[in-house]
């Protein structure tokens, strides 16, 4: 049986399908399908499953949607998948739409998160209807936690049953890969080290993109109101002045604060997790942050903002702090707290492991996609 993964750039796909379609395709006959891109043809060396590259924009472009639509229509209608299961946003509507017409029987969407609701103006009603057409098109919806379900009922977006597979998170968790190793210490000591971090100093760690939805600016203002030499932020992640970018005041201070590290984007992060002692993502919205799942199982404790799937990964008190979005002040006292004293941040670290484990350990996330497609799929 012929199943399509499909995602709008190949980085999505090589990422969030590690393995995942390696072992699909021992059942399935997987073809992944992106922009092309050499994440693509990594996808397909690694994976063993045949790839289709068919340019997509990111962001709206009605003509090159509409060329896009139709290479994506003649390629459904020549492969002739029984399924067709996307998980970004551009992807998502072109591949539901496209499999609607090429008469796809299976067609399911992953919501990984949602752009609208930070919106404004004719940009926030274009994408809420591009999110209904979405909706509409495809025959199963897979909101990846329930946060991001509430909204889509909330906001109208669909009335249509959805289904958030096991505790949510599409990708899971390789828990021998996330773990603290002496390698992994070693090189953590060597990056204190190279920073200027002396011992007894705490590290803070941001790991995502530098962007002003992530929250860098509040962090940014809250780490800079703490009068504590001993304290330092990481930033570990790329800069995209194209897209977000940050005010010229927060990327000023990134640049000349002594003890503001950003590092830029890195191929392991996690040598930079074990190396701090407190992980912060201040995002305004997520579909389901995998940095918080990642810092868990590194044993770290987290401040997160009340949003979606942060919120559904993190419980205030037990293995880690909630404060809202958007407030620099609130932040900062998380952070002076958490800072402050060691038995609670020892504490929150312990929990956040087995907090992972539980609920996020990527066998069990698989095998909740896969009873998903014996459900849905007809039998073989």
């Amino acid at each position: 049986m012929k199943i399509v993964r499909a995602s709008t750039i190949p980085l999505s796909l090589n990422v969030f399908c590690r393995g995942l379609l390696s072992r699909l395709s021992a059942e399935y006959d997987v073809l992944a399908v992106s922009s092309p891109g050499p994440d693509l043809d990594e996808v397909a060396g690694r994976e063993g499953v045949r790839t289709a590259p068919v340019p997509m924009k990111r962001h709206i472009s009605p003509l090159a949607d509409l060329r896009s639509l139709w290479r994506m229509w003649r390629l459904f209608r020549r492969e002739k998948p029984a399924m067709v299961h996307s998980l970004t946003p551009k992807a998502g509507l072109l591949c539901m739409m496209a499999g609607r017409m090429a008469g796809v029987p299976v067609r399911v969407h992953t919501f990984t998160g949602l752009v609208f609701p930070t919106s404004k103006g004719l940009k926030r009603k274009l994408l809420m209807l591009t999110d209904r057409i979405t909706c509409a098109c495809a025959t199963h919806i897979v909101p990846e936690g329930r946060g991001v379900m509430d909204d889509l009922r909330q906001y109208g977006i669909t009335r249509r049953p959805m289904r958030v597979l096991g505790h949510g998170n599409i990708r899971g968790i390789d828990l021998k890969h996330y773990r603290r190793t002496p390698d992994i210490d070693r090189q953590a000591a060597e990056i204190r080290q190279n920073l200027g971090v002396n011992d007894g100093d705490i590290v803070l760690v941001f790991v995502g993109r530098l962007v002003a939805d992530k929250g860098v600016a509040e962090l940014v203002r809250a780490f800079t109101a703490i009068d504590d030499p001993g304290l330092h932020l990481l930033l570990v992640g790329p800069e995209e002045p194209g897209v977000d970018p940050l005010d010229e005041s927060t990327a000023g201070t990134i640049g000349t604060h002594p003890r503001i590290h950003a590092v830029g984007p890195q191929p392991d992060v996690r040598p930079y997790l074990a190396a701090a002692d407190v992980s912060v993502l201040p995002s305004y919205r997520e579909g389901f942050p995998n940095v918080v799942i990642e810092s868990g199982a590194m044993e770290l404790p987290c401040i997160v903002t009340d949003i979606n799937g942060s919120r559904e990964i993190i419980e205030h008190g037990r293995n880690g702090l909630i404060v809202p979005p958007r407030d620099a002040d609130a932040l900062k006292e998380a952070i002076v707290s958490i800072c402050a004293d060691t038995g609670l941040r020892h504490s929150l670290a312990a929990n956040g492991r087995p907090m992972v484990a539980s609920r996020f350990e990527q066998g069990y996330v698989w095998n909740c996609l896969t009873d998903f497609y014996h459900e849905i799929l007809p039998a073989q």
